[in-house]
């Protein structure tokens, strides 16, 4: 299945573009499923449908569906969702429980599972992802590290005490503040499916990150970021849109100074995204409904099948050279200052900024140093001893 995973800024027009990416799949032949990973769901706005937590055919060979958490705790984790549940008590407000199941990062482990799902199928060609903003996406894709992380130090450890001290709450009457082993077992699958997803995301042969930008100077600074963090994870990011570009005979009178702006821009992401740009000028109205979408859709990749992998690299990749190892990290736009490393036994830890990635060593560089690291034409080369 390919994948392709929509993010930007807030508001830079990134459900409209994925809503039109997916059309234009759909009307070259291919099965082709909509998914909004973003908790402010407005893909049924600008489709002009509802859109729900199941999937709703919107068009010929296109489905779409919004995530929904709760929905996604009943029907696939019932275990896990009746044990939270049990957690609270009797008396309290439906509300108010379901806002506090709804804990930090959840929303991204419902989105990675969803995808999972939607691949298992063998149903679809195409899952066009309309991705949450920056900041949500980039939590998405770090969650699979930090569920490791916990199975990895502290889960036996969990799992060891609540059998230790299940006889006691037992007769207590107190049982439901200790999860049974149903629950581990649930963790375990979920866990299994999780990785799945993150072999699916981080396979450039299959899915590639696309990159929303208008040309203002928040947005561009803000998608440079997101360009590094990518890479970081090791996704490939296989072209940049660059939306709501003013139109020739808006460059005079009132809007020149914003056009001589937009230049300036223009050139920045030019220079900042060496992958192809595909230029999206600013319409006339609001885009409104499937028609407006499906028309974006053939206007953007003008005959090119917006599934196609439009850029190849690997973000994360080992080569050898005069008999020495060396780790290579895409990070474009990132200096050495904003670049730490930590060697963890057979894993690297690279922090960017505030992201950080676990990168696992071959077998061959487990135990091994790392002797030099240095940043050079927006690549990170690190050599081990």
């Amino acid at each position: 299945m390919r994948t392709l995973l929509f993010t930007g800024k807030g508001g830079v027009g990134k459900t409209s573009l994925a809503a039109a990416t997916a059309l234009e799949a759909a009307r070259l032949g291919h099965r082709t499923f909509l998914l909004s990973a973003d908790p402010a769901h407005n893909l049924g706005d600008a489709l002009g449908q509802r859109i729900g937590a199941s999937a709703t055919r919107v068009a010929d060979r296109l489905v779409a569906q919004e995530v929904a958490v709760l929905e996604e705790l009943d029907e696939r984790w019932s275990d896990i969702h009746r044990f939270l549940r049990g957690l609270l008590k009797d008396d309290a407000d439906p509300l108010i429980a379901d806002e506090l199941l709804t804990f930090p990062g959840l929303e991204e482990l419902v989105a990675l599972q969803a995808i999972q799902g939607i691949e298992a199928t063998g149903e679809t060609d195409c899952c066009i992802v309309d991705c949450a903003p920056t900041g949500s996406t980039l939590r998405m894709l770090r969650f699979p590290d930090a569920l490791r992380l916990f199975m990895d130090h502290f889960f036996e450890m969990e799992r060891r005490g609540a059998r230790a001290v299940r006889p006691l709450l037992e007769r207590l009457h107190a049982e439901s503040v200790v999860p049974g082993d149903e629950v581990f077992a649930a963790i375990e699958r979920l866990v299994s499916e999780v990785d799945a997803t993150r072999r699916l995301l981080s396979d450039g042969t299959r899915t590639t990150a696309r990159l929303v930008v208008n040309p203002a100077r928040l947005v561009v600074a803000e998608s440079r970021r997101a360009f590094s963090y990518l890479s970081l994870h090791g996704i490939t990011t296989d072209a940049v849109l660059v939306n709501r570009i003013l139109p020739e005979e808006a460059t005079t009178g009132f809007f020149a100074r914003w056009a001589e702006r937009e230049r300036v821009e223009l050139a920045a992401i030019e220079s900042s995204f060496p992958i192809p740009r595909l230029p999206v000028p600013l319409r006339e109205k609001e885009l409104a409904g499937i028609d407006d979408l499906a028309a974006l859709g053939r206007e953007v990749y003008a005959g090119t099948d917006p599934t196609a992998i439009l850029a190849q690299s690997h973000p994360i990749r080992f080569a050898k050279t005069g008999g020495r190892a060396r780790l290579e990290i895409d990070l474009p736009g990132t200096s050495k200052d904003e670049v730490d490393l930590v060697e963890r036994g057979d894993e690297l830890i690279v922090r960017v900024r505030d992201a950080t990635r676990i990168v696992a060593l071959p077998e061959s560089l487990a135990g091994h140093r790392v002797e030099s690291a240095r940043i050079e034409d927006g690549v990170l080369h690190v050599r081990f001893d």
